[in-house]
């Protein structure tokens, strides 16, 4: 069986590696649309090695007869866009923030809340979650499910590429002015990101966190459990791509750091990357284009009881986006929950 598939937002960054995703995993496609707003309509995008795809007009783009479609537009666009193409019977994955804290709307990691899917058919839309809160949720439920994971403190290290293809053209353009001694004034960031990190991602909450901060912490709960408590600092930093993310944990039950490596090491999705020597962890740089969230650096943190602490890595386009919005397709369609809008 094969789906008619829409990428709508296919012009930017995670619309482009959601194409190579779909293509690479040899997701079952009968046919495949690659839409964006109207300026880039009529443009060009690559599916595969060998095929390109003229990008529609996501305004005067009918979803009826489609099946799935997989939506990285911006919030606001998806807001409109995603309803309409649920109604007309197209199940929606979107990777916007919008609709992530909708009751009736399931927010899914496949590997750690599969079963939240069972609810998509409501609304017929589907929530992929933050990608800092992805790659974090990934190597937690392992320890979660044997150990109960009670609080969480995370400093984030954000790569521009979460900011999409502008934040990236910032890094590169402040960069460049830093050599020959001139002034690019940021634009995507709040001050210049070349040589420098940011203690800001989003705007500014009345509590004083950022809005990224709290979106790790609700998603978390919605994801994995509503009694965690979690406490995080989002940093950007001069990375094109790959996000990394220092996480303590404090447990309800005791934990070693050999058990820790031993639940990491059998988790889907999770690649264990820890000896005790120089260069013995993963960086933001060896994740780009790699498919797993990558935890080195485990060890007990002493300064609560059942603590641990570790360093966790991912490809935020890849994991924290495209991927887990592809798999969560894989996932439906194991499941035969597209059956009934399968052509």
């Amino acid at each position: 069986m094969s789906f008619r598939v829409a990428v709508v937002g296919a012009t930017g960054a995670v619309g482009r590696e959601i194409l190579k995703t779909l293509s690479e995993r040899n997701f079952p496609i009968s046919e495949i649309a690659a839409v964006a707003s109207g300026r880039s309509a009529g443009s060009q995008v690559s599916f595969g090695e060998d095929r390109v795809l003229t990008v529609r007009n996501l305004d005067k783009f009918d979803f009826t007869g489609w099946d799935i479609a997989l939506f990285s537009p911006g919030a606001s666009v998806s807001a409109v866009h995603a309803p309409r193409a649920a109604a007309a019977g197209c199940v929606v994955i979107d990777n916007t923030s919008h609709f992530r804290m909708d009751p009736e709307i399931p927010l899914v990691v496949p590997e750690v809340n599969p079963e939240a899917l069972k609810g998509f058919a409501k609304r017929n839309i589907i929530a992929n979650p933050n990608c800092s809160t992805i790659q974090m949720v990934v190597a937690l439920k392992p320890l979660h499910d044997k150990f109960r994971v009670k609080r969480v403190v995370v400093s984030t290290y954000q790569s521009v590429s979460g900011a999409g293809k502008e934040g990236m053209d910032e890094l590169l353009a402040n960069t460049k002015v830093h050599y020959v001694h001139d002034k690019n004034p940021p634009q995507i960031f709040q001050k210049d990101i070349a040589f420098n990190v940011i203690p800001q991602i989003d705007v500014f909450m009345e509590d004083g966190a950022t809005k990224e901060e709290w979106k790790m912490a609700v998603e978390t709960k919605k994801i994995l459990d509503p009694s965690i408590a979690v406490m995080a600092t989002c940093v950007r930093v001069p990375v094109f791509i790959g996000h990394a993310e220092a996480v303590h944990v404090e447990f309800e039950n005791p934990i070693t750091v050999n058990e820790a490596r031993a639940a990491l090491r059998h988790a889907p999705g999770v690649t264990v990357h820890d000896t005790r020597e120089d260069g013995g962890y993963i960086t933001p740089a060896e994740s780009q284009g790699e498919d797993a969230v990558y935890v080195s650096r485990i060890r007990v943190d002493h300064t609560v009881p059942h603590g641990l602490a570790f360093w966790c890595v991912s490809d935020n386009l890849r994991k924290g986006a495209a991927l887990n919005a592809v798999q969560i397709a894989e996932v439906l369609v194991a499941q035969n929950l597209l059956a009934k809008q399968a052509a």
